[in-house]
C-alpha cells in the first residue's frame, strides 16, 4: 500500500493509492492498518512530502560496496547524524544550491518511517514500529563538510532532504535495488542486501539512544557512486517497489 500526503482544495490531506485513485483518510488513521477511507480524490493533486517528522536520523557509511569504494574499514557501530525537518522537500520540488557551497552531492537512500513511539526497541520487534519505506536524497555540501570537520552545516540547508513520493508498506527492505540517475545517466546502483547494518538493527540502535515518534525517519545510508550535481541538473532517485523521487537543482536567489 502506498500512503501519501497531498494538497487538495488548499488543504493538506492524507490518503493512500488504490486502483489509481487517492482514497483520503483522517490524519489519525494515516500510516495505520485499521484506516477507514473517507472519500476518493482526483489524482491530479499536489503531492506533499509523505511525512512531517520531528527528526531525521541518517546513517553514514552503511553499504559494504560504498566502504570498498572509499577504501574505508567497516564501522563497528552505526555512524549517525541528524538533518533538520526544515530541510525536507517533496517530489518535483527544487533543490536550492546554496551560495556558500561549490560542491553539492546527491546520496540516494532507503528511509524507514516510524509508525508509533519507539524507545529501547529490540531488533526482533523493530518491524512492528515501522509504518513503511520511502526514498530520501541526503543532499550534502561536501566542501563545507570537509571544512567544518563535522556534518551539521553541510547536511542542513533548506531543500537538502527530498523525500517521497509516498510511503510503501508492502516491501522487504533488505532485498531492494537502489539507484540514482543524474540527467538520465546512472550514477549510483546497489542492493539493500549490501547494507552493513540492516533496517531492524538501525531501529534498535537509534531507539536505544533517543525516543522515536510517529513519522520520524531513519535514512539507512547511501550506496557507491556519490557525486556532485549543479544547477540545471535533474536527479532521479529510485528504489525497487517504491518508485522514483525526482528533483531539479536550481541556483539560490
Amino acid at each position: 500500500m502506498k500512503f501519501l500526503r497531498f494538497q487538495y482544495n488548499n488543504k493538506t490531506r492524507y490518503g493512500f493509492i488504490e486502483d489509481n485513485r487517492i482514497i483520503e483518510v483522517s490524519a489519525e488513521d494515516y500510516l495505520n492498518d485499521n484506516h477507514k477511507g473517507l472519500r476518493k480524490c482526483p489524482v491530479n493533486v499536489k503531492i506533499l512530502p509523505p511525512v512531517n517528522p520531528s527528526k531525521i536520523i541518517c546513517v553514514g557509511l552503511n553499504y559494504k560496496d560504498h566502504a570498498d569504494e572509499l577504501g574505508m574499514e567497516i564501522p563497528e557501530e552505526p555512524i549517525i547524524f541528524l538533518k533538520p525537518p526544515s530541510s525536507i522537500i517533496g517530489d518535483g520540488e527544487f533543490i536550492i544550491y546554496p551560495n556558500m557551497s561549490r560542491e553539492v552531492d546527491y546520496e540516494v537512500e532507503l528511509a524507514a518511517v516510524i509508525s508509533k513511539e519507539a524507545k529501547n526497541v529490540g531488533r526482533e520487534d523493530a518491524e512492528d514500529f515501522i509504518a513503511g519505506y520511502t526514498i530520501l536524497n541526503d543532499v550534502t555540501a561536501r566542501d563545507l563538510q570537509r571544512k567544518d570537520g563535522q556534518w551539521t552545516r553541510a547536511k542542513s540547508f533548506d531543500t537538502f532532504c527530498p523525500i517521497g513520493p509516498w510511503i510503501e508498506t508492502d516491501i522487504n527492505p533488505h532485498e531492494l535495488e537502489i539507484s540514482l540517475h543524474l540527467n538520465g545517466e546512472l550514477r549510483q546502483y546497489s542492493n539493500t542486501q549490501n547494507m552493513i547494518f540492516d533496517v531492524y538493527e538501525l531501529v534498535e540502535f537509534v531507539s536505544n539512544i533517543m525516543t522515536l515518534e510517529k513519522g520520524d525517519i531513519i535514512a539507512t545510508g547511501t550506496p557507491p557512486g556519490v557525486g556532485s550535481m549543479k544547477p540545471g541538473d535533474e536527479i532521479e532517485a529510485s528504489i525497487e517497489g517504491i518508485g522514483t523521487l525526482k528533483n531539479k537543482v536550481i541556483y539560490s536567489k
